[in-house]
């Protein structure tokens, strides 16, 4: 053993090394095959022998590790049972013992595990924390709560459930009280050492996770211990968010200090208090209020203290939004205060601003756009100003007005030096002219009704677009980001104005003043009317897009490094959004785009490193491809497959999911051609089985592979590769998570390879399908079950049917087929949604009692069954179709991105309809084929009719064959 655990350190120690990384993460992959791995690398994490880096990769390896290996999607564990326990058993002592970044790591693992066993299988855990907490040991403590807090802050974004109030309720009958306790031992050790610099911080570091438990505890609901000792929590959060001690200042402006974040957790856990319990913590607010008042006034401008300003604003507003408690801010002579001590130094730009908007635009942008993930002093300004203005609408415009016209009146005395008074009043006009969130798509749908929106662009910032070198850039910004932050207010006449000056703005030299262009470009070409008209027509954006697309992509590739290629994705997102709404205008100039697109591609495969760029890259290709593919089918499969290909080859595995979507795509936009070589070629490697083991590829290569079916379903037979599709087909039903993949692909085989090649499998496919449905149903499961019965059963053209159906199921067991159809398949039909599905079912039933053998003769009652299901289906109003032309639009701000996998909206898989001929009414359809049936087999389907159906059903279906 411990030779090999030398051998894993090395591995580890060359993943850390850019030159041999890809190798060494290969032969750790291998390695984690064998049992044991996992323990080896928390030996090697523990080791203090080892350098500190080496054990940081031993501790990320594993945390990777359990992520993958843990347990399957069932919830049954992968590992060894006796590796799971001693897992268990030694990584909290572990984990407390390791260097804080390392914990972190380890942190992330044990909220893998308690994600799948805590609280039933793991019924120790909390005893066992409990039991290493030392009332005067901070340093021992913060191992422990560590592990606390990455195992209970998993309650956070949860829905109350029974379990989830089970599993809190067990930790609180544990933990509740001893946490209490340790509160007070902690109170004391940091009195003793107030003037002992490193136990003061190991104090205060303690002190911050306890904080970040408080919340974590209270999440939910409010622990009984807690509400029994309200005050005395209380009084010890008042005293910690006004205790100061110079010992814990940090000497750099910039970097919080534990102080700051004991803080900010203090007001986090306020805000809390105040929105959820605020029946029993009513009458401890107004000392917090006063404090954090006096504290804002007070309180500099070094970005140090941004994350507590914004916690304490936030505080505040929710405090604002309860009337009972923001009548204190009710008088005018009060709000003059707040807005000239707390919002107005909170809103105004900060020589810290500007050094980010020369020297870091795209942080600047960032930060300073709606629903960024940093907390800026400016966003908790204002929402705190605009919580004030629901609350008492006109007094607060009245004192904001009078604010922006002395700042603007201030900049226009001297234009060139006072330029930052009217970044504040525009800033301040903005802040109350918005009422309600602004939401991603359509910016503020809502306004003040005192002030006008378009009075005050005109006034004051229309000049500022259109002149173009004396305006400093920020005011430049500040117009554009307007116009954006107001998009839906604007009318459509007003943006074919403004529309040629902010395109006009792509070409500024300034990044931050092109990039703010571009994202407004890019969502008013979403922006669509009540009616769904576009607010910009494509007429409008056509004679422009070539230049335009042509000067996005030259500003893209401006500094060819990769991570300065992909750093800007508001470009990326603006060209997408131009392709998206030129659709096939795009084919007259191909070639150009073409050639920038894979310029792209190459150059950021070396190192994937921005997601939301690349997969606005993967987007704009979808919507090309889209687009110009079917018009040059041929041309865009030669030129795309050279960079695709080199991702697979590289094994870029961000961009695989992406590169499978769009290799179908290319695909799907020339159904009748054959297969070129190079796709026959792509076959062997996306069948094995290491391409399907990384969940995120699975939805892609699916979609792949039935792309590549119906091209190519001769040179698979004539390959022998029927058989391993069939084998994933089987591997992927074995899952809940994968089993509607795994009829995507069943489906697509079918309708593509002949019977007689899929004869001698069927019995098998039937009995996997089957087994499944005994052992493990699923709703879901279930009715892709029903609708492959229903599949089989229509597709009379390729010589199935459900007679078909029938020899087949009664070949895995005798008379199976009757217990299947009377309690699945006719009862579960009427539950298909999707109208495609619904008319298969039609179709099928239909094709059932004109044509089946067995319903005739063998089945006579489910003859009866079958058609009353049938009238059913047609009579009771399917659900309402989807649209399924438009480019629907994720809401990128929410997507989990780097994980798993990402849909491409552009290329959407288009749902065809194998029966076009049957015409828009298939009540007047069934008639017709029932009736040529009849005919054909001499009276049989009347006869059926008459014996078999109640009065009421025969009128029904009579009335559809008259």
């Amino acid at each position: 053993m411990a030779a090999d655990l030398g051998a894993v350190a090395q591995l580890l120690e060359a993943s850390l090394d850019p030159r041999q990384n890809k190798q060494a993460e290969a032969t750790l992959r291998q390695e984690e095959q064998k049992p044991g791995f996992s323990l080896q690398l928390l030996q090697i994490t523990a080791s203090t022998s080892y350098p500190y880096n080496t054990r940081l990769a031993s501790a990320l390896c594993f945390k990777n590790f359990i992520k993958r290996n843990w347990t399957d999607e069932d919830g049954n564990y992968k590992l060894q049972l006796d590796e799971v326990a001693t897992i268990k058993r030694e990584l909290i002592s572990l984990m407390i013992s390791v260097p804080a970044g390392i914990q972190s790591q380890l942190g992330e693992a044990v909220s893998v595990i308690a994600d799948s066993d805590f609280w039933e299988r793991w019924d120790t855990l909390v005893d066992d924390l409990v039991s290493r907490l030392q009332p005067k040991n901070p340093a021992a403590n913060i191992g422990v709560l560590q592990v606390a807090h990455s195992i209970f802050k998993r309650w956070r974004p949860l829905f109350q459930s029974n379990e989830l109030y089970t599993e809190i309720n067990h930790v609180l009958n544990k933990f509740g009280n001893p946490f209490l306790a340790l509160f007070e031992g902690l109170d004391s050790f940091l009195e003793e050492n107030k003037s002992n610099k490193e136990n003061l911080i190991q104090g205060f570091t303690q002190f911050n996770l306890m904080v970040k438990l408080l919340f974590d505890l209270s999440c939910h609901d409010l622990p009984p211990m807690f509400e029994e000792n309200l005050s005395g929590i209380a009084s010890l959060l008042l005293k910690y968010l006004t205790y100061d001690n110079a010992l814990l200042h940090t000497d750099d402006d910039t970097e919080a200090g534990q102080l700051e974040f004991v803080r900010a957790g203090i007001f986090e856990a306020l805000t809390l208090y105040v929105q959820k319990y605020m029946d029993v913590f009513s009458s401890h607010v107004g000392q917090f209020v006063q404090s954090s008042w006096s504290f804002l006034t007070t309180i500099g401008q070094e970005t140090k203290y941004d994350i507590l300003v914004s916690k304490a604003l936030q505080f505040l507003t929710s405090v604002a939004g309860m009337p009972e408690h923001a009548s204190v801010f009710q008088a005018e002579e009060t709000l003059g205060q707040i807005v000239e001590k707390v919002v107005l130094p909170n809103v105004s730009l900060r020589e810290s601003d500007e050094e980010l908007f020369e020297d870091e635009p795209i942080e600047f942008i960032r930060r300073d756009l709606e629903g960024s993930d940093s907390e800026t002093r400016r966003r908790a300004a204002t929402d705190f100003l605009r919580r004030l203005a629901e609350q008492f609408e006109g007094p607060v415009t009245k004192v904001v007005l009078r604010y922006s016209d002395h700042y603007l009146a201030e900049y226009a005395k001297s234009p060139a030096t006072n330029w930052k008074a009217k970044d504040t009043a525009v800033y301040l006009f903005s802040a109350i002219a918005a009422k309600g969130v602004p939401t991603a798509s359509h910016g503020v749908t809502a306004t003040n009704p005192l002030v006008s929106i378009t009075d005050f662009f005109q006034k004051n910032l229309a000049a500022d677009l259109v002149v173009d070198e004396s305006a400093h850039p920020i005011l430049k910004v500040d117009a554009i980001k307007y116009l954006y932050l107001f998009r839906s207010i604007i009318t459509k006449d007003q943006w074919q104005e403004v529309l040629p000056l902010l395109v006009k703005h792509l070409g500024s030299p300034n990044f931050v003043v092109y990039t703010y262009a571009a994202i407004a470009v890019e969502r008013v070409l979403y922006l669509a009317d009540s009616q769904g008209q576009p607010i910009i027509a494509p007429a409008t954006v056509t004679p422009l897009a070539k230049d335009l697309l042509q000067h996005i992509f030259s500003l893209i590739q401006k500094d060819p490094a990769p991570e300065k290629v992909q750093e800007n994705e508001f470009l990326m997102r603006c060209a997408m959004r131009v392709l998206i709404v030129i659709k096939e205008d795009v084919v007259s100039y191909t070639d150009i785009v073409l050639q920038h697109l894979i310029n792209i591609t190459d150059v950021i495969s070396k190192n994937p490193s921005n997601p939301r760029f690349y997969y606005f890259h993967f987007e704009a290709m979808g919507a090309f491809i889209r687009f110009a593919a079917p018009a040059n089918s041929e041309k865009l499969e030669q030129a795309l497959y050279p960079p695709f290909a080199n991702i697979l080859q590289g094994d870029v595995q961000e961009f695989m999911p992406y590169v499978f979507q769009l290799f179908a795509a290319l695909l799907e936009a020339n159904p009748s051609g054959s297969l070129p070589n190079y796709y026959q070629n792509l076959i062997a490697p996306i069948l094995m089985p290491v391409m399907w083991e990384s969940k995120g590829n699975i939805p892609a290569l699916v979609r792949l592979l039935s792309s590549i079916i119906p091209r190519g379903s001769q040179f698979i037979l004539e390959n022998q590769q029927l058989v391993p599709i069939l084998g994933i087909f089987q591997k992927l039903l074995s899952t809940k998570a994968n089993e509607g993949f795994g009829f995507d692909l069943l489906e697509s085989v079918v309708a593509n390879f002949p019977p007689t090649a899929l004869e001698q499998y069927f019995v098998s496919i039937m009995q996997v399908i089957l087994t499944r449905l005994q052992n493990s149903k699923t709703e879901h499961l279930t009715l892709r079950f029903v609708r492959f019965y229903h599949f089989i059963s229509a597709h009379d053209d390729k010589g199935y049917s459900a007679d078909y159906f029938i020899q087949v199921t009664d070949k895995v067991q005798a008379d199976l087929f009757t217990p299947i159809y009377l309690n699945i398949i006719l009862p579960e039909t009427q539950k298909l949604a999707r109208p495609l599905d619904r008319k298969t079912a039609v179709l099928s039933f239909t094709k059932t009692l004109a044509n089946s053998e067995a319903f005739a003769n063998r089945y006579k009652k489910g003859w009866g069954f079958t058609c009353e299901a049938l009238l059913k289906l047609l009579e009771l109003p399917p659900l309402p179709a989807s649209k399924d032309d438009i480019i629907a639009e994720h809401d990128v701000e929410d997507m989990a991105f780097g994980v798993g996998f990402t849909a491409l909206n552009t290329v959407r898989p288009q749902t065809r309809d194998p029966w076009p001929d049957t015409g828009a009414d298939l009540k007047a359809w069934v008639g017709r084929y029932l009736k040529e049936a009849d005919k054909k087999h001499n009276g049989r389907v009347s006869a059926c009719v008459q014996e078999r159906l109640g009065a009421e059903a025969r009128t029904v279906l009579s009335s559809y064959i008259a």
